[in-house]
């Protein structure tokens, strides 16, 4: 499932760079949008602030149907201290904006099935799609303000992943 998985991470990305170009991050000291797979990353002491992060936390398969459909959930997790300009006064309009942007990354619901191990991308036959976001409970912690929304993404297995 590791093409649905790519194929939902680079489709956020793309439209996260679309969306807010402003909203970048700079990891191993390359500066990108501001989104990142939280597993393909070295483990980090403290959460990037202003970026989103995915993480896949559960797997379940229905064997009952032609062909295999993968549902994985995916937890989007993002957190802000406000900005330096208003002294972190402004992490719950911080947080509110990522929240929005969260929405407008998901939508549309759907995306073609990419490989991307192969050199251009090739779409595959199926498409991947996921459910509206579940939004958690903030969570405060010292000067931050963080957030979980977890999605459940859907993909069937095709012949060419086996």
């Amino acid at each position: 499932m590791q093409n649905a998985k790519d194929t939902f991470y680079i489709a956020l990305r793309s439209r996260l760079a679309a969306l807010n170009a402003a909203r970048t991050m700079t990891l191993r000291a390359v500066t990108r949008p501001g989104i990142f797979v939280a597993d393909a990353e070295a483990p980090m002491a403290q959460p990037i602030l202003d970026a989103f992060a995915l993480s896949w936390t559960g797997f379940e398969a229905d064997h009952q149907l032609p062909a295999i459909l993968a549902q994985m959930t995916c937890e989007i997790q993002y957190a802000t201290a406000g900005t330096q300009t208003n002294a972190g006064l402004d992490r719950g309009r911080a947080l509110e904006e990522m929240d929005y942007e969260v929405l407008q990354l998901l939508y549309p619901y759907a995306a073609q099935k990419m490989n991307y191990a192969v050199t251009p991308a090739a779409p595959m036959e199926t498409m991947v799609f996921w459910s509206e976001p579940e939004f958690g409970p903030i969570v405060a912690l010292r000067d931050r303000l963080s957030r979980t929304a977890k999605v459940t993404v859907f993909a069937f297995q095709e012949q060419a992943e086996s």
